[in-house]
């Protein structure tokens, strides 16, 4: 998995639309893995990785600044200040992976409004061919749970926090301790346990004495009271759930009829009216146009066969013109060739043939140009230019005219369309009584739901208070019933329990094995010092990490200094990462606050070039300062750099290309 672009729109303290490329390839064949982004202290580096997180997991997201938040709430806080309330909030995050042996890309779209209906955002997913596949929407969450699950998301997309509390505590914090969890795969064998247990207590239940059996019967009854109780508000639950389903149904309803009675095109009026105003301007300055062409040469389009045939005759009188002064010419070269040839020693009667062929010839030269009719029209040269000028300019006005036809067609018909617009408006009492019932709708709708909301509150007590009864009926028949009957069920249950209980250590023990190793090694790699640490063991309950030196005896985890508390933390994530088997980037928050100048280099050099294929960097000038930038340079590890911009006047974040050096 790769992420190849993030956009931020009005999110946070990042205004406008920003886009990130975090694609790690300079080119086809060149591929750097780290993704350098630079920012002070409350400038957005948090908020971009709640972004990527609440891109993938909408609701299910672990952002930094939700806390106890609803989600509703949540989407509030993290639209910018500085928009108008109805502008688009957006989060899109596109990335690649392999299905079915080929590269495949998808764009998750999130998008909101200030208070968004339903108190939800609205997804999309973008495929390779610009399509939203619906069907991959209705399922997303099962399917992110494929490519990143997110109780190991925790290991990839972490911050310089987390990295702290894991370092400081002996055991790991809860967030860690379900990814360990999640990896081992003990899900499994803690409900064969359960399911067990029930088992044993309803057999108990039916060879135990008069005495026991009383006892039973009155956790039974207050058992069966309790769950009737339950049913009882489960049912009060999906009636309530229904509830909220009809009122917002008729929520939708009265919105319906707001929208299409024209109580939405009522609140816009004074926008349709201007738009129409617009409309008449434009359409008087395309007639305006158009009585222009016509004071010019357009009316010439009435009488086209007049001019076709003032320009014929005028080519055929000025051919006639021509030939004339051509034949004039002849004859006056002829003339001086006989009286050249009178002039030499050639005899009369030779002179004589001479001058009938030429007389001839020049007959039969022009004897088709002669004109049967006399001119006419008597045209220059230049009239006729000038009406072959008028003649094209005709055909331009001609085309012209068409053009503005059409497009004063299609202005009226723009106003024909907000005139009906405008009449559908509501008049303002209508759309009073429109908004109030649609308010009205609403109201009921928030009602419904806080009603909802208390009877699903009681029915998770009740869970509670089932769940320590049947601990009870549990505890009691364990500790007090003692038949015969009873021993072969208890011996067989107890051996079953035994059973699973050794599956889970040698499951634990199996899966725990790889990772101890994975976890010193990474630690040993980053902390090059190979006499502090020899062996690694994880506690298989707590899963907190025991070190032990050359001589197996243990490292008291104080002795470490607190960088190399910190490495040791980075490690034991690193290590998680490797074992999990997911290909996925790693996204680090504030990495290197408290270490010092050889554990950051040590860092700088190891972890980050080879945590993940893509390696995505959040820090401050500090941090990764100059020297730590420029190693990483000249290691060629840097696919891009980005500077997170803060300006504190407007409290607003722009992303700009580069670092802080």
């Amino acid at each position: 998995m790769i992420f190849l672009e993030l956009v931020l729109q009005n999110f946070g303290p990042y205004s406008g639309k920003q886009v990130i490329n975090l694609n790690p390839k300079i080119d086809e064949e060149n591929s750097h893995p780290i993704i350098l982004l630079g920012g002070m202290n409350g400038g957005g580096k948090t908020t971009l990785m709640d972004a990527i997180r609440l891109a993938l997991y909408g609701p299910r997201a672990q952002c930094s600044t939700r806390g106890n938040l609803s989600y509703s709430d949540f989407l509030n806080q993290c639209v910018n200040n500085k928009i108008d309330p109805v502008a688009d909030t957006r989060i899109e995050l596109l990335f690649e992976h392999i299905e079915n042996d080929k590269p495949i890309k998808y764009r998750v779209v999130r998008s909101w409004t200030k208070n968004p209906k339903d108190g939800k955002d609205t997804l999309g997913i973008l495929g390779d061919s610009d399509t939203w596949p619906d069907a991959l929407v209705n399922i997303w969450d099962e399917y992110i749970e494929n490519l990143l699950p997110l109780g190991i998301s925790n290991l990839f997309l972490f911050d310089g926090e987390q990295v702290k509390e894991l370092a400081e505590q002996e055991t790991p914090p809860p967030v860690v301790v379900d990814a360990i969890r999640g990896l081992l795969g003990l899900e499994l064998a803690d409900r064969l346990a359960v399911d067990l247990d029930i088992l044993v207590n309803r057999k108990l239940k039916e060879v135990g004495n008069s005495k026991d059996l009383a006892n039973l019967e009155e956790i039974e009854t207050r058992l069966t009271q309790q769950q009737e109780d339950y049913q009882t508000t489960e049912e009060k639950v999906e009636t309530l759930k229904n509830q909220v389903e009809e009122l917002e149904q008729k929520q939708q309803e009265a919105f319906d009829k707001f929208i299409s009675e024209g109580g939405k095109i009522a609140a816009e009026r004074n926008q349709l009216e201007l738009q129409q105003n617009t409309k008449t301007a434009e359409i008087e300055q395309v007639r305006q146009s158009m009585c222009e062409l016509a004071a010019d040469v357009l009316p010439l389009a009435l009488i086209p066969n007049l001019l076709n045939q003032a320009q014929t005759q005028g080519e055929k009188e000025f051919r006639h013109q021509q030939v004339q002064i051509s034949k004039d010419l002849l004859l006056e070269r002829d003339q001086r060739l006989l009286t050249w040839l009178n002039e030499v020693e050639i005899s009369p009667i030779q002179v004589e043939k001479i001058q009938s062929f030429l007389i001839q010839d020049v007959d039969s030269l022009y004897a088709k140009t002669l004109q049967t009719e006399a001119p006419w029209l008597l045209a220059d040269d230049e009239t006729l230019s000038q009406l072959d000028n008028l003649i094209y300019h005709l055909q331009n006005s001609k085309l012209s005219a068409k053009e503005k036809l059409a497009i004063l067609r299609n202005k009226e018909e723009e106003i024909h369309t907000l005139e009906r617009q405008v009449q559908t408006a509501a008049a303002p009492e209508d759309y009073t009584k429109l908004r109030q019932a649609l308010e009205a709708a609403q109201n009921q709708v928030v009602e419904a739901k806080a009603n909802y909301e208390t009877i699903r509150r009681r029915l998770v007590e009740l869970e509670t208070i089932i769940a320590k009864s049947k601990r009870e009926l549990s505890d009691y028949t364990v500790e007090n019933i003692k038949h015969k009957n009873s021993e072969h069920i208890i011996t067989s249950a107890a051996k079953v329990q035994n059973t699973l209980k050794i599956f889970r250590e040698k499951l634990t023990l199996r899966k725990l094995n790889k990772l101890e190793e994975e976890v010193k090694n990474c630690f040993l790699y980053l902390l090059h010092k190979s006499d502090l640490v020899h062996r690694i063991t994880i506690d298989t309950k707590t899963f907190s990490l025991l070190l032990y030196d050359l001589n197996g005896k243990p490292v008291p985890k104080h002795r470490l200094s607190a960088g190399e508390k910190q490495l040791l933390a980075i490690a034991f994530l690193w290590g998680l990462a490797k074992v999990s088997g997911h290909r996925l980037p790693v996204a680090i928050d504030t990495p290197l606050g408290r270490l010092d100048s050889s554990h950051r280099s040590n860092l700088v050099e190891r972890y980050f070039p080879s945590a993940s294929h893509q390696v995505i960097l959040l820090s401050t000038d500090t941090e990764i300062g100059k020297k730590e930038v420029e190693t990483l340079r000249e290691n060629e590890a840097i696919a891009r750099e980005y500077l997170l911009k803060y300006d504190s006047s407007t409290r607003q974040t722009t992303i700009q290309p580069g670092y802080f050096w």
